[in-house]
């Protein structure tokens, strides 16, 4: 007899984010899962996104890390909820994980929940937690040939993020390639270009985001 642990780990996993994304639809909350490689500005762009939305909606943040808190605490400095979840050496969050950080929110009074998933671009595709939308970001830095290495990422996700934007003439970034890559990986998925600590293209990512979580709450 073969028991395939790896699919009776997703199947659990599944079952639980089922659960919380009815919990999310009732609470009329927005789950925001944040996929991108350590680097690559997660944190940077969530406060830009923040400062952005901050006067629409009440956003909380959870940060997912193998370790430390430097993330959760950067983003209280800027007076929003963040809750840390230290994975002690796992490379992505799982719904269970997500189901004990929001024990700690109250879930009535907020619109966005913002989930900065652990610094990966593999196993952080395969495990749901519930989430309305799972965004890919990557940096300029990293290259264009990212989609070509790490298609699955790029195939799941609602829209993509490419951060550092500012960087560009030090890097040799084939924008055309890029976008060429994600399209033919995802025609649905727009691709915003930003320069998260310049401010630069965040209002029109921001907008996109908040038209998600109107759609979520009725209002649009």
């Amino acid at each position: 007899m073969e028991i395939n642990l790896s699919t009776s780990i997703l199947d659990k996993n599944d079952k639980l984010a089922s659960e919380l994304r009815e919990k999310f639809r009732q609470k009329g909350v927005y789950v925001l899962n944040l996929l991108a490689s350590p680097g690559s500005g997660k944190t940077s762009s969530i406060l830009a996104t923040i400062d952005a939305l901050r006067d629409e909606f009440n956003i909380a943040v959870i940060e997912g890390d193998i370790a430390s808190s430097v993330d959760a605490e950067t983003i209280k400095s800027q007076g929003i909820p963040a809750v840390q979840i230290n994975t002690g050496g796992s490379c992505h969050l799982e719904s269970n994980m997500l189901a004990r950080a929001i024990d700690v929110l109250d879930l009535e009074r907020l619109d966005l929940i913002i989930v900065e998933n652990v610094g990966n671009l593999v196993c952080t595709t395969d495990f749901d937690l519930g989430e309305n939308a799972k965004v890919v970001i990557l940096s300029v830095p990293e290259g264009d040939d990212k989609p070509l290495k790490y298609p699955g990422v790029f195939e799941i996700s609602d829209a993509v993020v490419l951060n550092k934007v500012d960087t560009m003439p030090m890097f040799d970034f084939d924008v055309d390639a890029f976008e060429s890559s994600v399209r033919a990986l995802n025609g649905k998925a727009p691709i915003f270009p930003i320069a998260a600590t310049k401010g630069d293209g965040v209002e029109a990512w921001a907008q996109w985001l908040a038209e998600q979580v109107r759609s979520v709450q009725g209002l649009s």
